[in-house]
């Protein structure tokens, strides 16, 4: 080329473009399934802590030991456990989901029922998450304190339910532009392929 400088093709641009976007997407659908399973690992984390607290009380009470504010422990771990588990089971199909009306529907009805409901929801846990966000920034701001054996500022534990939630929030958005670009909803699983499997799938809790 003349001068030395090398003449790049509109298609050849376009698809550098292309290439950076699906990275791009690439990397974020990689953070967004790490940050989902990095909660349900926290809710499992807390689940195991509930065991040990429970065994811990139940076993030491005879023998005149105590964990200092063990039910108190206990409880916020619950809370713990549940709102940090909630993006992980929604997105891994597992939460308990009433499909008498969408399962009779296919097409585009369907994923305009499934963007709806999808839409409700959001809003519903949107609140939800906002109203847990301002109780948690209120006991910070007030400095207020556990009442049991082992003072705890309870903005702590407020915050892990607070956070549970907002990761949901992400996980709904997150859902609905999948949905939106015509893919199969994350959470629906295909149904049971033999009587065993669907055995198998009510007794472990899981959706059918």
């Amino acid at each position: 080329m003349p001068g030395g400088i090398a003449m790049t093709k509109p298609s050849d641009t376009a698809s550098h473009s292309q290439q950076q976007k699906g990275a791009h997407r690439s990397a974020l659908r990689v953070g967004l399934d790490a940050l989902y399973l990095g909660a349900g690992y926290l809710a499992a984390f807390f689940l195991v802590l509930i065991f040990l607290l429970m065994m811990g009380l139940a076993l030491g009470r005879p023998l005149g030991l105590n964990i200092p504010s063990g039910d108190d422990f206990t409880a916020w771990s619950l809370v713990a456990m549940a709102f940090l588990g909630l993006a992980h089971t929604f997105k891994r199909g597992e939460m308990i989901r009433v499909g008498l009306l969408l399962e009779r529907l296919d097409g585009k009805r369907r994923r305009g029922a499934e963007l709806a409901t999808l839409a409700i929801a959001l809003v519903a846990i949107s609140y939800f998450a906002w109203q847990f966000i301002v109780l948690a920034h209120d006991s910070w701001r007030f400095n207020d304190i556990s009442q049991g054996v082992v003072s705890v500022p309870l903005w702590i534990p407020q915050s892990m339910g607070a956070s549970g939630l907002v990761v949901l929030v992400i996980a709904l958005v997150d859902e609905i532009i999948h949905i939106a670009r015509g893919n199969a909803p994350t959470y629906e699983r295909a149904p049971p392929a033999t009587p065993d499997e669907f055995v198998d799938r009510v007794a472990s809790g899981g959706g059918v």
